[in-house]
């Protein structure tokens, strides 16, 4: 199930995210509005509820997280964008990276 999360997610919404995955769960970050959809199959189907939800495309990068662990990737189909220079399918600049975990960390991870 795909959650759009912009508040700590409780542990029962967690739960529902990682349905999909067991104890992983696939993350689209919109970096500038500091929330995330998380859940489901494909990276794709977060990145268009966050669109219909108002965000910019531009904005929204992909990963996950290993619930277990704490570990976050940073690998998706959703950052391959040469025009961002990003032609890859992990996310290559560090200050990207660093505010996809700041807003992971801060949703996701009970501290």
């Amino acid at each position: 199930m795909i959650l759009i999360i912009r508040k700590k997610a409780n542990q029962e919404e967690t739960k529902q995210m990682a349905e999909d995955y067991e104890g992983y769960i696939k993350v689209v970050v919109d970096l500038e509005k500091k929330i995330l959809a998380g859940g489901g199959e494909f990276h794709a189907d977060a990145e268009k509820m966050l669109i219909a939800d108002g965000s910019a495309q531009e904005n929204l990068w992909g990963g996950g997280l290993d619930i277990e662990s704490g570990q976050i990737d940073y690998n998706s189909m959703i950052n391959l964008r040469p025009t961002q220079n990003n032609p890859s399918r992990e996310i290559l600049d560090a200050g990207i990276r660093k505010k996809f975990d700041e807003v992971v960390k801060r949703l996701l991870i009970n501290d």
